[in-house]
This record gives structure tokens, C-alpha cells and sequence, in this order.
């Protein structure tokens, strides 16, 4: 289809507003009139790009333009080119196209980094060490673009405004909208010599090394946000953020649960119905416990305080201790014995031995006295 902004673009028709975003991005990088000085044809791709992007950026446009194909025709039959109908003015109203918008620094997007933390440091919090890779401000112009010595100029194009202004026809006569000026991508300035470290951008891909503080009781999958840590902008712009997504390795005998910590234990039978005493592994080092007498498979024994600390708060979850009995299996021929005079003491009904069992067969392969 000509004209398609998801061909332009080179994005799939159901690209998110991320995807589509990056693509321009990358696109008005390589055909912007600053890095291809005396190409129209670039220019004119430039334009078609900046179209495209503002058509798609847009979700009233962007579903007419799924609904209508390119020549935009709508209900009343009008042609997006030919007149200015009822849609077109609800954007300009609620898009800011009748106001200005003013030239000036761009902001750049954010971006997203994970670190992986021991349940120990992801309770108490720590400070982790990141590289990441990222966009930096030009050394060699100190993020302007321009050559050292050298100044931007004011684009002839909008005259340094970062817009230009179209007049179209409406239902209530001619109508005057703003729009970013393909030019100069709405900054208002030209550089007219551009640096040779960063070709103008202001940027250069550089490894950074991060410092990032990690605060007590944060949780697997929750992220940080580091405040203009991100990437740099493009001449001097606003930087983006940094948002660092925290991974919990798994312990290996304590399980996080919101603020408390769960841990699963297995004993013996005799060691359930006459008491004994555990070591369990804490965050705060191993304790031991008493499990009276009697205890029951299932019970859970709860510690006051010994959780994870509460996330930008007091205090602290507990710990939580749930006895699971180990019934024995594969007995040898005492300790059946041995159990049995135990359910006949306490007067409980047992099944008798199987018939040609282990113990049967013994006794019938050396003959009993």
C-alpha cells in the first residue's frame, strides 16, 4: 500500500508503541538531514519517516488509518487530504496542535537492567556493582554535537521555533496546526558542523559502571528506578531512567513468603511422639528449636521477628516452621517387632505380616526351631 507508515517504518502492523518508537528512532538516525548533508533523497525519506511515525504515535489516527487504509476516507467520504473533518479536529484540540510546541531539549527513553541478589542480601538490602551498556554524553563536544569551537545554528526551516505551521480547511473555515519541524526533528537548531567523535548526536555507546543501592525487604521481580541514570539524550537533552529489575536466587531450605520466611522440616516418627531438638538454618544464622513431645505432623511453629525486614517500613515477617513426620519404611524384622508390641501395649488394631513376605520367606528357606 503506498504511503503504508508500518512499511515506512518496516514494523509489523500489531508493533506496540515501544517497537514503533524504536524503529523511528533508529531510522531518523541514519536519514536525518545533519548526518546526510546534501542528500534530498534522504531528506525526503526523513520526512516520509516523520509522517509515518506521528501517524501511528497517535492511537485516533493510527485506528483510522487501520480502519481506512491511506486515503483516510471515512463515514462522510472525505479524504484526509481534501478537507480537515470532525476527527482531524478533535486531534488538533487534544494533541497540542494548536499550541506550540516549543523547541527545545528531547527526552531520552529509558532503559531496563537486572541484577540477581542471595534472599540474604535481597532481605537486608546491599549495594550492587552494574555495567551496563548505554548511550553517554560526547566528550569531545561535552554533548552539544558540534565540533569544539563551533556553534548550532538556528534552523531555517521553522526559524528556531522546533514547529511549522499548516493551514487546512475545516467545517469552520481554515484552520492553523503546529507540527514538529521535520528539519531540524522539532529542536529548532542545525549543526552545521558536526562533532567527528559522535556525528553530531551528542552521544557516544560507552560501558558505564553503576552503583546501585538495593534497599532491605525488596522482593523478586520488583524493580528500581534510578532517576536519570538512564540514557543519554541527544545534544544536551533530558536523560532517561534506569530501571533495575531485582532476580531472588532460590534458598536452599527457606522460601520467601510476602514478609516471612517458610521452612518445611521432616522428622522421625519416634522423634514427633518423644520430643527432640533441630537446627534450623535463619537468616540470621542457624537456632535450634524444641519440638515437645507429641507434636503432630503439620504443626507449625512460628517465630516472632526473624522474616524479612518490611520494604520502606518496621519491623520484620516471622519465620515459620511446619513438622512434616517421616513414616519408615522397608522394616527389618526387630523393628516390626518392636512396633507391633508398641500397638498392642496402646491396644491399636495393626495388619498382620504379609503371607510370603520378606521375614516369611527367610524363616521358610532356614526352617524354624
Amino acid at each position: 500500500m503506498p504511503n503504508d507508515p508500518y512499511a515506512l517504518l518496516g514494523v509489523a502492523s500489531n508493533a506496540t508503541d515501544d517497537e514503533i518508537k524504536r524503529a523511528y528512532r533508529k531510522l531518523a538516525r541514519e536519514l536525518h538531514p545533519d548526518a546526510n548533508p546534501g542528500n534530498p533523497e534522504a531528506e525526503a525519506r526523513f520526512k516520509e519517516i516523520t509522517v509515518a511515525y506521528e501517524t501511528l504515535r497517535d492511537p485516533e489516527r493510527r485506528r483510522r488509518f487501520d480502519m481506512f487504509g491511506d486515503d483516510g476516507r471515512g463515514a462522510a467520504g472525505q479524504s484526509q487530504g481534501e478537507a480537515f473533518g470532525f476527527g482531524d479536529l478533535f486531534d488538533a484540540f487534544f494533541s497540542g496542535q494548536f499550541g506550540g510546541g516549543a523547541a527545545g531539549p528531547q527526552r531520552a527513553p529509558d532503559a531496563e537492567a537486572i541484577i540477581e541478589l542471595d534472599l540474604s542480601e535481597a532481605a537486608f538490602g546491599t549495594t550492587q556493582n552494574l555495567d551496563v551498556d548505554l548511550p553517554s554524553a560526547c566528550e569531545r563536544c561535552e554533548g552539544s554535537g558540534c565540533e569544539p569551537g563551533t556553534h548550532p545554528t538556528r534552523c531555517d526551516s521553522c526559524g528556531g521555533a522546533g514547529e511549522v505551521r499548516q493551514v487546512r480547511r475545516s467545517i469552520l473555515g481554515q484552520l492553523v496546526t503546529a507540527v514538529p519541524c521535520v528539519a531540524c526533528a522539532g529542536t529548532g537548531q542545525r549543526i552545521p558542523n558536526p562533532c567527528s567523535a559522535c556525528g553530531g548526536d551528542g552521544r557516544v555507546r560507552d560501558t558505564r559502571h553503576i552503583e546501585v543501592e538495593v534497599p532491605a525487604g525488596i522482593d523478586d521481580g520488583q524493580r528500581l528506578r534510578l532517576t536519570g541514570r538512564g540514557p543519554a539524550a541527544p545534544r544536551n537533552g533530558v536523560p532517561g531512567d534506569l530501571y533495575v529489575t531485582v532476580r531472588v536466587r532460590p534458598h536452599p531450605s527457606l522460601e520467601r513468603q510476602g514478609f516471612d520466611l517458610f521452612h518445611e522440616r521432616r522428622i522421625a516418627m519416634t522423634q514427633a511422639a518423644l520430643g527432640t531438638v533441630l537446627t534450623v538454618e535463619t537468616l540470621d544464622g542457624p537456632e535450634e528449636i524444641t519440638v515437645p513431645p507429641g507434636t503432630q505432623p503439620g504443626h507449625v511453629f512460628r517465630f516472632k521477628g526473624r522474616g524479612v525486614p518490611v520494604l520502606q517500613g518496621r519491623g520484620r515477617g516471622d519465620l515459620l516452621v511446619q513438622i512434616d513426620v517421616d513414616v519408615p519404611q522397608d522394616l527389618t524384622e526387630a523393628e516390626h517387632e518392636l512396633l507391633s508390641q508398641f500397638a498392642e501395649l496402646r491396644g491399636e488394631e495393626v495388619a498382620a505380616p504379609a503371607e510370603g513376605g520378606f521375614f516369611s520367606r527367610i524363616r521358610s528357606t532356614f526352617g524354624e526351631r
